[in-house]
C-alpha cells in the first residue's frame, strides 16, 4: 500500500484508535504495524473473522475487559534450556495463559459454528501451565506458603522478634532513649541497627555501618545484636536459595510446554487484533460494506470517521461500467472531504474494518489506493505547487493499474488554465486506458463537457444553496457544477464594487455555460422529486392494501371467535349429556336391562362425541390459517425489516430464550424467558410474563437500543485531579489511602480504566496498606505488580471496572 496515500489519507489516525480498543499490548502494536489488505480473499476472510467477533460483542452478556499481559520477552527465553523464570515474568505468564483462555471461551460461547471456530479450535490447551504457576504463586503475584517455605520463614520471623526484643531494650530505656536520635530501631543493608546522636558514640557498643550526611547520626549495631543479625541474614539467603530452587522446578515443567505456549501466545494476539477492531466497529456503530461482483463503487450516507458529528452524510455511485468521476463545484464545498472520504472508507475496508456507512454501500477490493490531495511545495527541494503535482501525479500513472483506485484533487491547477486543462485531459485519457478506478475534482469549465464525451466517465457536482449563497456539502451525481468563485468571495468580504465588475466580466464570457448547468440542475431537482412522488404513492398503495388485509382478518377473526364460543357450547352439551346418559345407564341397571337399551346409548356417545372431534379439528385449522395470515400481513407491512447491520446479512430469526417476538393478538413486543409445557413459551411483556402459544408468536429482530445503547456523560461534582500515576512515597499510611481514595474517585468520574500506585518497598507498610484497600474498594477491578523496568513490587497497576 502506498505509504504517502496512508498519510495523505490520515489512516495512520485511524489505525491509532483501533489499536486503543486492544486489551494487549502486543495485539495494540500489530495492529499499528498492519496494512490493508491487497487480495480480496484475504480481505473478505478478515472481514467475516471481524464481523463473528462483533456479532458476539452485540450479544447480550457482558465482555469481560480483562487486560493481557505482554509476554514477547518472555516466549524466548522458553526456548533456552536451565532458564529460571523471576517470579514476575511467571506471574505474566500465569495471566495471559488464564485471561487467553477466558477470551477462547467468551468467543465460542455460542456454541454454534462460526469464521471464528477453526481458530479457536486450532488453539492448544495450556491450562496445565497456568495451573503450575498458580500453585507457586497466589492471584496477586505473591509467593504461597508452601511447606518448603514456612520452617525457614518461622525461623525468620523468631529472629526478627529477638531483634525486635533487643531493641526494646534501648528504646524503651529512659537513660538509653535519649542517646537515640529516632525511638525506633533502623536496617542497614538488612541489619537492624539503632540511630545515635553523635555525642553518644561512645555509650553504646557496637559496629558503625553508617554516618548521616550532616554527621549528627551514627548508624550502630549494637554488640549484643551482631549474633542475632547474623543469623537473620543467614536464614534469608537460605529462603532465596529455596524460593529459586522452586523457581527452577517451576520453570522446568513448564519448559516442556514451550511449543504449545509460543503457538497460544500467537494465537491470542491474533484473536484481540480481531476483538480490536470489532470493538472499534461497536463503539463507532459501523456496517461493512458489501463486495459487488460487478465492481460497483456505492457509498450511501457515508461519513468521514475523524469529523465525528460534524460530518455531511455523502451518498456516492460508480457503476461497474463508470470508470470515472469528474466532481466539480464552489470552493470550500466539500470536493477535498468527498475524496479523502472515499478513500479512507475504502483503506479501512480492507482493513477489516466496519464503516460510517448505510446498508447497501459496496466497495471493491482494490490493490493499490493512490492520492495527490493538497499543496505540497517543497522550497528545499524546488518544487513548485504544480512541479509537486505533477511529481506525485508522474509515480501515480506509472503504478495504477485495473484494479486501482487514483484520487486527483484539483487536477489542473497551479499553471496556465488551457494548458492545465489539456495536461488533465491527457491524465484522464491515460488513467481511463488503464482501466483504472478514478475520482478527480477540478474547476476547468473544459472538463465538465469532457465528462459528457466519453465513455464510462459521469460528472458529478457539489450541491450549491443560491438562497444562502452557502455550500451544502452534499454530492449531486450526473451533473457539472458552477465553481461559484464570485460569490464566495463576496461572502468572504471582497468588496462590492470588485465582486459586480467580476460579475461583468463573468456575464460576457460564461453565461451560456452556466445556463445549461442551471437547467440540468433543475431537470435533475424535478427527476429527483418524481422520484420521491413514485416512492411516496407506491407505499401508500401497499399501506391501503395492508389495511384493507387486516380488515378482512378482523372479520375472519370475528368469525373464528363464533365458532369458538359454539364450540365451547358444544362442549358443555357433551359433559351434560355423558351425565344424563350416566344417570340412565344407572337407571337401566337398577331396572330392567336389555342389549337393544344398552346399545342405543353406546351408540348415542359415539355420535356426539364424533361430532365435537370434527369440530375441533375444523377449529385448530382455522386458527393455524389466521396465525400464518396475520405473519404475512406484517411482513408485508414492514417489509424491509430492521436487519441487523452484520457483514453477512440478517441472520435466520427462531424462537428460542432471549429472542425478541410479537405476541397474541395484540402483537405485543417482548422476550422470550424460557419454555413452557409443550407447544407453548413464557414470554416477558414490560412487567408482565404470560405463556402462548408457538402459533401465536412472531420472531422479530432485537430493538436497537438493546443493541447499542446509547451512554451520554453527566456533569458531577468537581473532584482532585485524575493522574497517571500516583506517588504516594514520603507519605504516612493514613495520608496515602486518602490520596489513594481521591485517586479512585477521580478516575471513576473521568473514565479512567488505569493508573499506576507508586508505593515503594521499604518495610512493606505502604504496599499492605494500599492492596488492603484495593481489595476492598468495590470499583477495583483488579490490581497487580507492575514489570520490573516499570518498579517491580515498588509499584502497583490498578484496572478499574
Amino acid at each position: 500500500m502506498n505509504e504517502k496515500t496512508v498519510k495523505l489519507l490520515e489512516f495512520d489516525a485511524i489505525r491509532g484508535r483501533v489499536a486503543v480498543c486492544a486489551l494487549s499490548e502486543e495485539a495494540s502494536n500489530c495492529i499499528l504495524a498492519d496494512v490493508p489488505k491487497l487480495d480480496e480473499e484475504e480481505t473478505q476472510t478478515l472481514k467475516g473473522l471481524v464481523s463473528a467477533a462483533l456479532d458476539r460483542i452485540n450479544e447480550i452478556d457482558s465482555e469481560k475487559r480483562d487486560s493481557i499481559p505482554d509476554i514477547s520477552g518472555i516466549i524466548p527465553k522458553l526456548n533456552v534450556e536451565g532458564t529460571i523464570l523471576e517470579i514476575d515474568e511467571a506471574y505474566a505468564l500465569g495471566l495471559f495463559i488464564e485471561r487467553g483462555e477466558a477470551l477462547k471461551a467468551w468467543l465460542g460461547k455460542t456454541g454454534a459454528e462460526t469464521p471464528l471456530t477453526p481458530l479457536l479450535l486450532d488453539l492448544p490447551d495450556c491450562v496445565s501451565v497456568s495451573t503450575e504457576i498458580f500453585r507457586i504463586l497466589d492471584k496477586e503475584g505473591k509467593l504461597r506458603d508452601l511447606s518448603e517455605f514456612r520452617d525457614i520463614r518461622r525461623r525468620i520471623q523468631a529472629l526478627a522478634k529477638d531483634l525486635e526484643t533487643a531493641g526494646m531494650k534501648y528504646t524503651g530505656n529512659d537513660e538509653t532513649r535519649r542517646m537515640l536520635q529516632s525511638g525506633v530501631p533502623s536496617q542497614r543493608d538488612g541489619r537492624m541497627v539503632l540511630a545515635v546522636k553523635a555525642n553518644y558514640r561512645g555509650r553504646i557498643k557496637g559496629i558503625v555501618h553508617e554516618v548521616s550526611s550532616t554527621g549528627q547520626t551514627l548508624f550502630v549495631e549494637p554488640e549484643e545484636v551482631v549474633e542475632k543479625n547474623n543469623e537473620l541474614l543467614i536464614e534469608n539467603r537460605r529462603l532465596d536459595a529455596e524460593i529459586r530452587r522452586v523457581l527452577r522446578e517451576m520453570t522446568g515443567r513448564i519448559l516442556a510446554s514451550h511449543t504449545q505456549i509460543a503457538k497460544f501466545h500467537e494465537g491470542i494476539v491474533h484473536l484481540e487484533t480481531l476483538r480490536a477492531r470489532a470493538r472499534y466497529g461497536f463503539e463507532t456503530r459501523g456496517k461493512f460494506a458489501a463486495l459487488d461482483r460487478d465492481g460497483a463503487l456505492i457509498l450511501k450516507k457515508a461519513r468521514h470517521p475523524l469529523l465525528g458529528a460534524k460530518a455531511v452524510p455523502l451518498d456516492f455511485a460508480m457503476n461497474g461500467n463508470t470508470r470515472t468521476v469528474i466532481v466539480t463545484g464552489p470552493n470550500t464545498g466539500g470536493k477535498t472531504v468527498a475524496l479523502k472520504t472515499a478513500g479512507l472508507l475504502a483503506l479501512m475496508n480492507q482493513f477489516g474494518l466496519p464503516l460510517p456507512i448505510d446498508e447497501g454501500s459496496c466497495l471493491p477490493i482494490f490493490d493499490g489506493v493512490y492520492a495527490d490531495i493538497g499543496d505540497e511545495q517543497s522550497i528545499s527541494q524546488s518544487l513548485s505547487t504544480f512541479s509537486s503535482h505533477m511529481t506525485n501525479i508522474a509515480s501515480i500513472c506509472s503504478r495504477a493499474g485495473e484494479r486501482s483506485l487514483v484520487l486527483l484533487d484539483e487536477l489542473g491547477s497551479g499553471t496556465d488554465p488551457e494548458e492545465g486543462s489539456a495536461i488533465a485531459m491527457a491524465i484522464l485519457d491515460h488513467l481511463i486506458e488503464k482501466r483504472s478506478r478514478l475520482i478527480a475534482t477540478t474547476h476547468h469549465g473544459i472538463l465538465k463537457n469532457y465528462g459528457y464525451t466519453r465513455k464510462g466517465v459521469q460528472n458529478a457536482s457539489m450541491e450549491f444553496d443560491g438562497k444562502t449563497l452557502s455550500p451544502t456539502f452534499r454530492i449531486v451525481m450526473g451533473i457539472p457544477g458552477e465553481s461559484r468563485a464570485v460569490d464566495i468571495a463576496a461572502r468572504n468580504g471582497l468588496g462590492a464594487d470588485i465582486v459586480a465588475k467580476a460579475r461583468t466580466y463573468l456575464a460576457e464570457e460564461q453565461a451560456d455555460i452556466s445556463v445549461l448547468i442551471n437547467g440540468l440542475r433543475e431537470k435533475h431537482r424535478e427527476l429527483d422529486a418524481a422520484t420521491e412522488a413514485g416512492k411516496a404513492e407506491e407505499q401508500r398503495l401497499r399501506e391501503e392494501r395492508r389495511k384493507a388485509d387486516l380488515k378482512e382478518l378482523r372479520l375472519r377473526q370475528k368469525e373464528l371467535h363464533l365458532k369458538t364460543e359454539g364450540a365451547g357450547s358444544l362442549r358443555h352439551l357433551l359433559g351434560e349429556s355423558r351425565k344424563q346418559l350416566e344417570n340412565l345407564v344407572r337407571e337401566i341397571k337398577e331396572g330392567e336391562i336389555t342389549r337393544d337399551k344398552t346399545l342405543k346409548v353406546k351408540e348415542f356417545l359415539s355420535d356426539l362425541e364424533a361430532s365435537v372431534k370434527a369440530e375441533n379439528v375444523d377449529l385448530e385449522k382455522e386458527e393455524s390459517d389466521l396465525a400464518e395470515e396475520r405473519r404475512r400481513l406484517e411482513d408485508e407491512a414492514d417489509p424491509a425489516g430492521s436487519g441487523s447491520g452484520g457483514y453477512s446479512g440478517n441472520p435466520q430469526l427462531i424462537l428460542e430464550p432471549g429472542a425478541w417476538v410479537k405476541a397474541g393478538s395484540r402483537g405485543g413486543r417482548g422476550r422470550i424467558i424460557r419454555t413452557d409445557k409443550k407447544g407453548f413459551w413464557i414470554v416477558e411483556l414490560g412487567a408482565l410474563k404470560m405463556s402462548f402459544a408457538e402459533k401465536d408468536l412472531v420472531p422479530i429482530p432485537p430493538p436497537k437500543d438493546e443493541i447499542k445503547p446509547l451512554i451520554s456523560a453527566a456533569d458531577l461534582a468537581p473532584s482532585s485531579p485524575v493522574q497517571m500515576e500516583i506517588n504516594l512515597r514520603g507519605m504516612r499510611l493514613d495520608e496515602a489511602l486518602e490520596a489513594l481514595r481521591q485517586q479512585v474517585d477521580a478516575a471513576v468520574l473521568s473514565g479512567l480504566h488505569e493508573f499506576s500506585v507508586v508505593h515503594g518497598k521499604g518495610d512493606g507498610i505502604l504496599q499492605k496498606g494500599v492492596h488492603d484497600y484495593l481489595r476492598r474498594e468495590k470499583s477495583v477491578a483488579d490490581y497487580y505488580f507492575s514489570r520490573p523496568e516499570m518498579g517491580g513490587f515498588g509499584r502497583t497497576e490498578v484496572i478499574l471496572k
